[in-house]
């Protein structure tokens, strides 16, 4: 990303370098050098601060790097406070800002980020209005939005840039702090934790690194995880660790930060990436109850299924219809020198059943086709052929010997087949099949944010030169995820007491409807609601507690700032 201006190219002699690559010409910096011991010299660090203008080879047209490496140089190209649309878009920001309000976010931000942190709102607004978390189309937005910062000024890209890389790692800390303090630690709650990983397409960011890519585009990865409280609907904190940690390593740091939150009543709804002897005893240690799906079809659960397969699935008192299955709870050991029983809860599901089984008889079919054309080669299967095929091959004389034809091991792929369907939840508490199934369901929540936050908050890749903008990226897309969940908790809370289910009560329908509401800009400088609120925006406006007067007081403050402010610039 390169910003819509010119700046001098800096005067440092023998750190800035010019790269001819086509017909542009790249300005970079050299911020370290290395010493290498077998060559005997210094190997140069650099990284592009700019391009060359080709009208006048003394400017350039700086990147978010520049900024990092000359923070004191003010880059020209803020618009001025009169500089906005003629019609503001104002019923999704009014919206916001009531959630904003109800958590206290702005007074809890101002103290922890200071004067800074009106735009720090104004960009959890923007990625969750347009969807979006690249930096240079922010001004775009604030030209037709009411804006939290002071007298709402319309910041160019390079301050959001320059802002991003003045946040300090301490400042998402003391927020992480304040936030979880302030939630209820008497009561009993269960924390749903999931994790993700997002792309990193740029920049010299230290915990990137190549690992399990839930998306894999072949760069660099970040892991990103979130504990959600699944009793409240909200989420309290979240991790950021380098890409090539797995989930099952990372879960035991995440239960000291819980017990460092004060969270001491609580359980933990795990997915079966989790699921370790190590893991299930440090959870015992710090007294913290589970519910976690069994990992794949392992010895333990295969004897489970297997021992009570034909004493449940059609029984009608075992059906648990909320989820489609049938259930039953068993108590066993998880492993040999387990110190405590656990409550295992085996399901069967029919649709699964039909899925999984026609899944494994294309594999077979598939598997089939290639050992057929490899007959007569001197070739061997692939690996993980053999599980299924037993190899006939021939030799003659001192040739190498030829693969002749695969017969199915019937016996393994039948054993496979009847395991179709099942799967196995366990749980530290004593429980009916029913509640270990809805606590584990409920991790739909946690699911549906991550959803969110890559899907509609724009982001599943981070496009940064920095860690350090890196880790306030993240921490303006959290506060983002606390403000659209409580958005999405309420539209639905408010559907599900309606009698028919309107499609404008999700969250993008609800914001596309809400931006319908505008304000016009009159004589005398003062902006007036264009037209009335329609019946379906008043009763999106409703789930959050705004009515007619509301509207009107927000509206007029905004038109009376918005006056005072163009007045003073006149």
């Amino acid at each position: 990303m390169y910003f819509n201006c010119e700046v001098k190219i800096p005067e440092e002699a023998g750190k800035i370098t010019l790269n001819h690559r086509g017909e542009t010409t790249y300005v970079e910096y050299t911020y370290d050098r290395i010493y290498d011991p077998e060559k005997k010299y210094n190997r140069a660090k650099r990284t592009t601060i700019g391009k060359q203008s080709k009208a006048d080879p003394s400017m350039m047209q700086p990147n978010p790097n520049f900024l990092k490496y000359f923070p004191e140089v003010e880059l020209p190209g803020e618009k001025s406070h009169s500089d906005r649309s003629s019609c503001l878009r104002v019923g999704a920001w009014m919206m916001i800002r009531k959630v904003i309000e109800e958590y206290g976010l702005h007074d809890m931000l101002e103290r922890i980020i200071g004067e800074d942190s009106g735009l720090f709102l104004d960009l959890v607004a923007y990625s969750i209005i347009t969807e979006n978390n690249a930096g240079q189309y922010y001004p775009d937005y604030a030209y037709n939005h009411p804006l939290f910062t002071e007298d709402m000024r319309i910041y160019s890209d390079s301050k959001v840039s320059t802002f991003l890389n003045s946040m300090t790692v301490d400042q998402s800390v003391a927020f992480l702090n304040q936030w979880n303090e302030s939630r209820d630690h008497r009561e009993r709650i269960y924390i749903s934790y999931d994790s993700t990983n997002k792309n990193c397409q740029a920049g010299d960011i230290e915990i990137a690194e190549f690992g399990h890519a839930k998306e894999d585009k072949g760069v660099p990865v970040i892991n990103y995880s979130i504990a959600y409280d699944k009793t409240n609907r909200e989420p309290l904190f979240y991790e950021e660790y380098p890409g090539s940690i797995v989930d099952i390593s990372q879960l035991q740091y995440m239960l000291e930060k819980a017990r460092g939150y004060g969270y001491r009543k609580a359980g933990f709804i795990l997915d079966r990436g989790y699921f370790s002897k190590e893991n299930i005893r440090y959870m015992d240690k710090c007294h913290y109850d589970f519910v976690i799906m069994m990992k794949g079809m392992k010895e333990l659960v295969k004897g489970l299924v297997l021992e009570n397969k034909g004493k449940f699935e059609d029984v009608r008192a075992n059906s648990i219809r909320d989820y489609r299955v049938n259930g039953i709870t068993v108590k066993r050991k998880l492993f040999p020198s387990d110190a405590k029983d656990r409550y295992f809860h085996i399901f069967y599901s029919s649709t699964k059943y039909a899925k999984e089984r026609e899944l494994i008889e294309m594999k077979i079919d598939r598997m089939s086709r290639i050992l057929k054309k490899m007959e007569g080669l001197q070739t061997r299967p692939p690996e993980g052929y053999g599980k299924y095929f037993d190899f006939i091959y021939y030799h003659e004389g001192q040739k190498d010997e030829k693969f002749l034809y695969g017969i199915e091991k019937t016996e393994v792929i039948d054993l496979e087949l009847s395991l179709c369907g099942y799967f196995v939840i366990v749980t530290s508490q004593r429980m009916t099949a029913r509640e270990a199934i809805s606590l584990y369901k409920s991790r739909d929540g946690s699911e549906k944010l991550f959803r969110g936050d890559k899907t509609y908050l724009g982001n599943k890749s981070l496009r940064v030169p920095s860690q350090q903008a890196a880790d306030a990226k993240i921490f303006v897309e959290f506060v983002a995820l606390i403000v659209r969940n409580k958005i999405y908790t309420t539209l639905k809370a408010a559907m599900d007491e309606m009698d028919e289910k309107p499609n404008y009560m999700t969250v993008p329908a609800a914001i596309r409807e809400l931006e319908k509401i505008e304000m016009v800009r009159q004589l005398g400088n003062r902006y007036r609601m264009d037209h009335a609120v329609t019946k379906t925006q008043k009763k999106i406006l409703k789930a959050f507690g705004i009515d007619a007067l509301y509207i009107k007081g927000v509206t007029q403050k905004l038109s009376d700032r918005l006056a005072y402010i163009m007045q003073e610039d006149n």
